[in-house]
């Protein structure tokens, strides 16, 4: 492949991956209302689950979920209630993790696996994919699906970046925070508006 595609791909891979999403807002909540690792674990869900769309789009079958309406609905309604029931278990807290220092370990691979979840059950990834990849494909001996994996992988990897990056950034959001108790006693409160405002985005979004 032209070097200067794939040039040109992460400078549009780069600038998609900033504009704000549920996913880099999936990672600040967490970075915010817990810590850095937090983000960083549901940062490596959010890339796995980037792994299941790429492979779909390669293959085609994103473009059969763009094409059924019923499948694309029930995909997107589920990550939606997904979001929404992590809103109720925030508002159900009953102090902040930014004030209750003596909770128990995270459990980050549970972080992780929501993660995963969240970004399967968000069907405008896969249709993003099946979007945006084809538009670098070039005529090679490489074959298309390589290609687009390889495009893919890109995507995969720059994101895992900027994610980390934006969880290392918003952990020292964090600690402004824990030196105003109004906002972090309240801190549930905002995870949980933030999660439902996110789930609410993905419900009502059209294709």
């Amino acid at each position: 492949m032209d070097f200067m595609v794939l040039l040109s791909f992460l400078g549009v891979a780069i600038f998609l991956t900033l504009m704000p999403g549920p996913d880099n807002l999936f990672v600040i909540v967490q970075s915010i209302s817990q810590n850095k690792m937090a983000g960083i674990a549901t940062a490596l869900g959010l890339c796995s689950g980037l792994i299941v769309h790429i492979i779909a789009a390669t293959i085609g079958i994103s473009a059969m979920v763009y094409q059924s309406s019923i499948a694309f609905s029930i995909v997107k309604y589920a990550g939606a209630a997904y979001l929404l029931f992590l809103a109720w278990q925030s508002f159900k807290e009953k102090e902040s993790l930014l004030i209750n220092r003596s909770q128990k370990s995270l459990n980050y691979k549970s972080l992780y696996q929501k993660g995963i979840l969240m970004n399967i059950l968000n069907p405008k990834v896969s249709i993003f994919f099946l979007a945006l990849l084809p538009q670098f494909v070039v005529k090679s001996d490489i074959g298309v699906s390589v290609q687009m994996l390889i495009l893919g992988t890109i995507f995969l990897v720059q994101a895992l970046v900027i994610f980390i990056l934006i969880s290392v950034f918003s952990d020292k959001v964090r600690y402004i925070l824990i030196r105003k108790p109004f906002i972090a006693k309240r801190m549930n409160l905002i995870k949980g508006s933030l999660l439902a405002f996110i789930g609410l985005q993905i419900a009502f979004s059209q294709r």
